[in-house]
């Protein structure tokens, strides 16, 4: 029941019980800078040396800069395969990654989005700012309006986003969201917990 109050997103958490799901591919969301602490850059680096040993896909942002280079690099590195989407306009600026083995260049920002979506099959965030925020809403709007059921999860490294989560507990006691679009979002402090609750192997 949502009284008026803070949610405690360990309460709407604690009931969930996930379907086993076949992931083949990860998008990954995430900052195109690295963060004030090392622990982001780890993290980064972690999850894309798990995706590629898992044989699990990853196709991200494009870039070579910042946490989505680390988690790119990581996973090449374990004989991953990674696929890069960018915005030509990004392209120019020098900011695509030279050593994927599949780069997509596209014309805007929103067809980058459509083909990450389209080539994915689960989507997590890692730490970031507008534009890791950005990608990460909309996935979680189209999921909520049914535009698609992949598991959609948050990386909360350091607690990052614990007080988005909390914020979002706000808007379901405020009557803006309901508490079975809030569970919508996965989250997991470690990436070997994050694969498991994605691939449906971890009740919350």
């Amino acid at each position: 029941m949502v009284g008026r109050g803070r949610i405690s997103s360990c309460t709407n958490h604690s009931k969930k019980r996930h379907m086993k799901h076949k992931i083949r591919t990860v998008a990954l969301f995430c900052g195109s800078r690295k963060g004030q602490h090392p622990e982001y850059s780890e993290a980064a680096s972690q999850l894309g040396h798990i995706l590629a040993k898992s044989n699990i896909g990853l196709v991200f942002g494009g870039g070579h800069i910042g946490l989505m280079g680390i988690a790119a690099d990581a996973a090449m590195a374990q004989g991953g395969n990674v696929t890069g989407v960018i915005p030509k306009r990004l392209l120019e600026l020098e900011l695509g990654h030279p050593k994927l083995g599949q780069l997509i260049p596209t014309e805007t920002m929103h067809e980058r989005k459509a083909i990450m979506a389209t080539q994915a099959d689960a989507f997590v965030a890692l730490p970031g700012g507008f534009g890791t925020c950005d990608e990460f809403f909309e996935i979680l709007t189209w999921r909520q309006l049914n535009l698609h059921k992949k598991p959609i999860a948050l990386l909360n490294t350091r607690g990052f986003f614990t007080p988005m989560l909390a914020w979002l507990d706000h808007i379901v006691g405020e009557g803006f969201l309901s508490p079975m679009d809030r569970n919508l979002v996965e989250v997991a402090p470690t990436p070997e917990l994050l694969l498991a609750i994605l691939q449906g192997q971890k009740t919350e």
